[in-house]
């Protein structure tokens, strides 16, 4: 059977406060760059579970994800193996909730920051990926549509299937 195809599924979040972005600073292969509090959608939760769990996990503060902002496709070789990755986002927009200061951040995280769009245009050197400064323009321009868009069957979160 020949070898299928299959995009790497992430959520990010957008989270906007006094016009400036939560934004984490993480450690990566390529040095110290910036992301939108982002990860991986695991297996047996929705995308807007994901989200919520990314954004506690990198940020230690609670989130709920009330828009979805958009879905992107970006494709990325890594720098030292060469592998050619293809990553799906869904990006979403929410409410930021209670600062558990307690929590320590996930592994590769160094902190967290909050700067304004001109600061993070500023620097897109610094950026993990292109999907960082696309979702703030398309966040900025005002894109939102309904989480319920995206419909998880039950089958995906039903325990021991």
């Amino acid at each position: 059977m020949p070898h299928r195809w299959k995009p790497n599924v992430t959520v990010a979040a957008l989270i906007e406060r006094d016009g400036r972005f939560l934004l984490v600073e993480e450690e990566t292969t390529d040095g110290l760059k910036l992301n939108n509090p982002a990860g991986h959608l695991d297996p047996g939760e929705s995308p807007v579970a994901a989200c919520a769990r990314e954004v506690l996990e990198e940020t230690a503060h609670d989130f709920v994800p009330t828009a979805l902002i958009g879905v992107y496709l970006n494709r990325f070789t890594k720098t030292r193996t060469g592998d050619d990755l293809t990553y799906m986002r869904f990006a979403f927009a929410g409410t930021l909730g209670t600062h558990h200061g307690w929590r320590s951040l996930d592994a590769g995280i160094v902190r967290t920051l909050w700067l304004t769009p001109d600061e993070i245009r500023a620097c897109p050197e610094r950026h993990r990926s292109p999907l960082l400064l696309q979702c703030l323009e398309d966040y900025l321009a005002g894109q939102r549509f309904p989480v319920s868009l995206i419909h998880t069957d039950p089958s995906v979160t039903a325990q021991g299937q």
